[in-house]
């Protein structure tokens, strides 16, 4: 049995990231946000709150509506810039939602909902996505801000 969680590098985890594995639960979203926020504050960078708490959110909504396992939350430094915060998160379907490829997905504007992703590219400085072996299977979305 692996202790290894499906958003660690093959060389372990990222000093400075925290994870958080989260049930399919209602409530498990708001949990992580508020998560967020203190991880962000205890490091000294409330000032990223508001766009990393709306990044996760999108990414954290859309893995409780589109999948029925739990899904997993982690905060760290950007892969390029120490000054980002990369917010990923992963679950279990290995399907990456249109909008995180180079195409744009279109808007229907008269639908009620599908419009996380265009916040995500309109919030994020970088943003992708990343899918895993069948063994590990699944998702990990991923993005970035801070760097503006």
């Amino acid at each position: 049995m692996s202790t290894v969680s499906p958003l660690d590098s093959p060389s372990g985890p990222v000093p400075g990231t925290y994870t958080f594995q989260l049930p399919h639960d209602p409530r498990a979203p708001g949990i992580a946000r508020a998560a967020l926020r203190l991880v962000l504050k205890a490091h000294g960078r409330p000032e990223l709150a508001d766009a990393a708490e709306l990044l996760a959110s999108e990414l954290l909504t859309n893995a409780h509506r589109h999948t029925t396992g739990s899904y997993a939350l982690r905060i760290g430094p950007g892969a390029m810039d120490a000054h980002r915060v990369r917010v990923a998160v992963w679950d279990g379907d290995p399907k990456v939602p249109p909008g995180f490829g180079n195409c744009v997905p279109s808007a229907d504007v008269t639908a009620e909902g599908g419009r996380g992703l265009f916040l995500v590219r309109a919030y994020a400085d970088d943003w992708g996505a990343y899918t895993f072996p069948a063994a590990t299977r699944g998702k990990l979305l991923w993005a970035e801000c801070g760097g503006r």
